[in-house]
């Protein structure tokens, strides 16, 4: 097993020209089977609000819901560094409301870091939070939080833009952010801000360039359905061998092969079924012991009840 990531050896690997590579997972057997494939970084998304719970957007994330999965993931991934991604309004109001959810994320999710949207209008949120001893991984270009502001998922830094996504990944550096997420961004212009920057940028949807990549569990594995962005690659269809082998359970279950001599336990032979007494009758007893009663007790009426003869 390889030894835990850290802040410092992140970046060391951008340092050196070693890619970083980070996969987004929520809970703790996609943790464990990240953590065994021997990535970087685990990344608790609050996508997890679409992919997990069926939701259509990550908004409705609460901070209450991210530490729940954080917590699977931290368990399944002991030996990986963790970023917890902090959901929409948990950091908006205030930084003195940013730095007190990070706070319980950390100490009630045990993540190593905490992950959040924006740029320059988030330089003095993340400074606050890094002042408290946090480490941060900001997220710019294509923000899902905000994709309300930003006309819907749509490719971020084309034409004059590019210098929107050079000023937030400047400003977040400024605030003290160990890494930076880039998401939706020109594969060239996200390579050029990458050589600029000193901490190690990871892209998704934004090329080759960058210091790592970050994709879904689920995404990776075929595990989303239909659904399929230009910058994901299905590197095994799980998806379809999972209702494959769902499909032959039913079949088995339906016809009776299932379960088998193999999946049966044993130990009882045919003489100890022999020797199995008929079960007691319960009612039949109730009316032995009335008849009992009757017999036994001076003054047993035929309801077994005793006659004291105190009405006389």
């Amino acid at each position: 097993m390889a030894k835990k990531k850290s802040v410092l050896t992140l970046q060391e690997m951008k340092n050196n020209g070693e890619k970083i590579t980070m996969v987004t997972s929520y809970d703790y057997a996609m943790a464990s089977l990240a953590e065994q494939a021997g990535v970087d970084t685990i990344l608790v998304g609050d996508s997890l609000q679409m992919v997990v719970l069926g939701d259509d957007s990550t908004i409705s994330a609460t901070l209450d819901t991210m530490i729940h999965h954080i917590k699977a993931v931290v368990k399944g991934a002991p030996n990986t560094f963790v970023i917890g991604d902090m959901p929409f309004g948990s950091y908006h109001i205030s930084p003195e409301e940013a730095v007190a959810s990070a706070v319980r994320m950390m100490k009630e999710g045990r993540c190593d870091a905490v992950k959040m949207e924006g740029g320059v209008n988030m330089e003095d949120t993340i400074r606050a939070i890094v002042d408290a001893g946090i480490p941060v991984c900001a997220h710019i270009g294509l923000t899902p939080q905000t994709t309300a502001m930003l006309g819907g998922h749509r490719v971020q830094g084309r034409g004059d833009a590019a210098q929107k996504v050079l000023d937030d990944a400047l400003a977040v550096q400024r605030a003290g952010a160990f890494m930076v997420v880039f998401e939706c961004v020109p594969g060239v212009l996200a390579e050029h801000i990458s050589k600029l920057m000193n901490i190690p940028v990871i892209g998704i949807g934004a090329g080759a360039g960058t210091d790592g990549q970050v994709l879904v569990f689920h995404d990776i594995l075929g595990l989303s359905g239909d659904f399929k962005a230009k910058f994901v690659k299905k590197f095994r269809d799980l998806g379809a061998e999972a209702v494959a082998g769902i499909g032959d359970y039913v079949k088995e279950v339906k016809e009776g092969t299932f379960p088998a001599e193999e999946n049966t336990f044993g130990g009882v032979s045919e003489e100890d079924l022999e020797n199995l007494k008929e079960p007691v009758d319960i009612r039949g007893g109730l009316k032995s012991i009335k008849d009992g009663l009757k017999n036994l007790v001076p003054g047993a009426g035929k309801d077994g009840k005793v006659d004291d003869g105190a009405d006389k």
